[in-house]
C-alpha cells in the first residue's frame, strides 16, 4: 500500500512539474525588422527565444518604418499574438532623430520590445524576471513643451570620395552635396545642391586616356497637403551634365498627387496617382540628332505607383508615362516592380524588375560615338529600351530557434 501511495506521490509530483514546465515556456518571438541590429537584440533580449518563422511564433513583431523630417526614422511596431495569444494585439509607436548614434537607436528599440512585451509575459506566465522602473510622485519633473529653435528646419553638408588604381589605370569619384529641408504635416520643402565627378585614366603605349563626366545639380521642391488623399507641389531642378550633353538644363513642373488610402497608413500601404506638366530647358554640349542647340519645351508624366507591407512580405511598383508635347511621338514608359513574399513556412520568393520603352531621347548628341567614347562610357548612347531583372526564393527549416550569438571570426 506504501508503495503504491508512493508511486502515485511521485506520479502527481512528475506532472505538476510538466505542466509547470509548460505554462512557464519562454515566448517565442519572430523579429520582422530590416534594419534593427538582431545580434544586439539577441545578445540584450531575455525571457524570450527567437525563431526564424512567423508562423512558429506566439508573438510576431512586425516594424513598419518611414523617414521622418529631422532625418530619423519614425516606428510602429504591432505586437501580433499567436495561437493562444491572438486575443493579444496592439500597437507601440516611438521616433529617432539624426542625432541619435546607431547603438542609441537600437538601444531605443529594445526599451520600446521589452514595454510592448510586458503584457504577453503576464499572459504567459513568465513574469519572474521582469521589472518595471516608473518615477516616484517626488521625484517626477514636470514635463515642459520645448520650443523649436530650428522651426523644423534641418540641414546636411555631405562629401565622399573614392579611388582606386593600379600600374596602368586609375579613377576616382568625388561627390558634394548639400541640402536642407522642412518637413511638416502640412507642407515638405526641400532644397539640394549635388556635384559629382568621375574620372578614369588609362595608360596605353606611353600615353594616358582620361575619361572625365561630371554632373551638378540644384533640386528644389515644395509639397503642400490638402487632406489624407489629395497634395499639390512644384518641382525645379538646374544643373548640368557631361554624361547627358547639357551644358544646361532646368526643368520647372507643378504636380498633383491622390492616394488611394490614407497618407497616415503609407508605412504600410499606399497606391497614389500623380501628374506633372511643365517647362524643360536643354541648352546642348554638340547639337542634338534633332539639329538643336538649345530648346524649351512642354512635357508632362503620369505615375501610378503602389507598396504594401504587411505581415506576409511585401510588394512594390510602379508605371509612368512621360511625354514631351510638341511631338508627341517622344515618349517613354517605365515599369517597376519588386516582391519579397513568404509562400509558406520557412519559403520565401523574391522578385524584382524594372523594363523602360525610350522614345525621348532628344538630348543624344548628332554624329557618331567614337570606340573611345563608347568603352569609356562618356557619352550617352541611343537606346530603345533598357530592363533588369533578378529573381529568387529561399528556404529554411531546421531547428527553428535561432538566438544565440556567436561573433568569432565575423571580420
Amino acid at each position: 500500500m506504501l508503495k503504491y501511495f508512493a508511486f502515485l506521490l511521485s506520479l502527481c509530483l512528475c506532472f505538476t512539474l510538466s505542466a509547470q514546465d509548460e505554462t512557464t515556456e519562454q515566448l517565442r518571438i519572430f523579429l520582422d525588422c530590416n534594419v534593427c541590429d538582431d545580434d544586439f537584440l539577441r545578445q540584450n533580449l531575455g525571457n524570450v527565444q527567437f525563431v526564424r518563422d512567423q508562423g512558429l511564433s506566439d508573438v510576431h513583431l512586425f516594424f513598419a518604418i518611414q523617414r521622418n523630417g529631422s532625418g530619423g526614422r519614425n516606428f510602429d511596431v504591432e505586437f501580433i499574438g499567436k495561437k493562444e495569444f491572438e486575443s493579444i494585439n496592439y500597437k507601440i509607436s516611438f521616433f529617432t532623430d539624426s542625432n541619435m548614434t546607431r547603438d542609441d537607436e537600437r538601444r531605443l528599440i529594445l526599451e520600446n520590445l521589452k514595454l510592448g512585451l510586458v503584457r504577453f509575459w503576464i499572459a504567459n506566465g513568465t513574469t519572474e524576471e521582469v521589472s518595471i522602473h516608473v518615477p516616484t510622485p517626488e521625484n517626477e519633473e514636470e514635463k515642459v513643451v520645448e520650443k523649436d529653435p530650428w522651426d523644423y528646419w534641418v540641414f546636411r553638408v555631405g562629401a565622399r570620395g573614392f579611388f582606386n588604381g593600379q600600374e596602368t589605370n586609375n579613377s576616382s569619384n568625388l561627390n558634394l552635396n548639400v541640402s536642407a529641408r522642412r518637413v511638416t504635416a502640412l507642407n515638405k520643402f526641400s532644397f539640394r545642391v549635388s556635384f559629382n565627378e568621375n574620372k578614369s585614366t588609362f595608360t596605353f603605349d606611353g600615353e594616358d586616356i582620361v575619361a572625365v563626366n561630371n554632373r551638378k545639380s540644384l533640386n528644389v521642391s515644395d509639397v503642400i497637403s490638402i487632406d489624407e488623399h489629395w497634395s499639390y507641389g512644384l518641382f525645379g531642378e538646374i544643373g548640368t551634365s557631361t554624361f547627358s550633353n547639357y551644358d544646361l538644363f532646368w526643368r520647372l513642373r507643378p504636380a498633383i498627387e491622390y492616394n488611394f488610402f490614407e497618407y497616415s497608413e503609407s508605412a504600410k500601404k499606399q497606391l497614389i496617382l500623380s501628374y506633372r506638366n511643365g517647362l524643360v530647358y536643354n541648352d546642348y554640349t554638340e547639337r542634338s540628332v534633332f539639329g538643336e542647340d538649345d530648346e524649351t519645351l512642354f512635357q508632362h508624366s503620369l505615375l501610378l505607383g503602389g507598396s504594401f507591407r504587411q505581415a506576409w512580405g511585401n510588394i512594390n511598383g510602379e508605371a509612368s508615362f512621360n511625354q514631351y508635347l510638341h511631338d508627341t511621338s517622344l515618349k517613354s514608359f517605365g515599369f517597376f516592380l519588386g516582391a519579397n513574399v513568404r509562400v509558406f513556412k520557412g519559403f520565401n520568393f523574391n522578385i524584382s524588375g524594372n523594363y523602360r520603352i525610350t522614345r525621348d531621347q532628344i538630348n543624344l548628341p548628332a554624329g557618331d560615338v567614337s570606340l573611345e567614347e563608347l568603352l569609356l562610357q562618356q557619352q550617352q548612347l541611343q537606346s530603345g529600351y533598357n530592363y533588369f531583372v533578378s529573381v529568387g526564393f529561399s528556404y529554411q527549416f531546421g531547428s527553428i530557434y535561432n538566438s544565440i550569438v556567436n561573433p568569432r571570426f565575423n571580420f
